[in-house]
């Protein structure tokens, strides 16, 4: 259903007039299986980092990828402020885990976190690495088993409707 939904709108006028009119490249618009999966896979893996510009970064990946831009930039909107801070301690806390350590009581308070940077920061990165790895992955490979599956099941109803 998504499949058909994103055909539908990369068919649409008003984006081959806006594409024509600022010179992007199609590839970056595609809407097959290896470019939607690959934009979910980039735009989750940026996600997970706790970093300023997250949109900037997958952009910055254009050059060395071809993925589905709009679809990478959209998956960055997972960490939206109201999301963050879960996401965020809870990549602490795992890290924290992975490591061995006994994590800090937090307090969401800037001052806080200014006081103990040092103390939190190799645990949220480990964990950071651990969700940006393995939860891009796992999305990456829910895309494609989805994707795949809506292919097989509409051939399979083509045939079944032509007999």
């Amino acid at each position: 259903m998504v499949r058909k939904s994103l055909k539908k709108v990369s068919k649409h006028e008003k984006l081959k007039e806006f594409i024509k009119k600022y010179k992007i490249p199609q590839e970056y618009l595609s809407t097959n299986r290896k470019m939607v999966s690959r934009a979910v896979l980039l735009g989750l893996f940026i996600a997970f980092i706790p970093m300023p510009m997250q949109m900037v970064a997958v952009v910055a990946f254009m050059p060395f990828f071809k993925f589905n831009v709009p679809i990478g930039i959209s998956m960055c909107w997972l960490s939206n402020p109201l999301t963050m801070p879960p996401m965020y301690y809870m990549e602490y806390l795992t890290g924290s885990m992975l490591l061995g350590i006994k994590p800090e009581p937090v307090e969401m308070t800037l001052e806080w976190f200014s006081n103990n940077i040092d103390n939190i920061f190799i645990p949220l990165y480990t964990g950071t690495l651990f969700f940006s790895v393995f939860g891009s992955l796992g999305a990456y490979w829910l895309v494609n088993h989805f994707w795949k599956k809506s292919v097989h099941e509409d051939r399979k109803l083509h045939r079944d409707n032509r007999k």
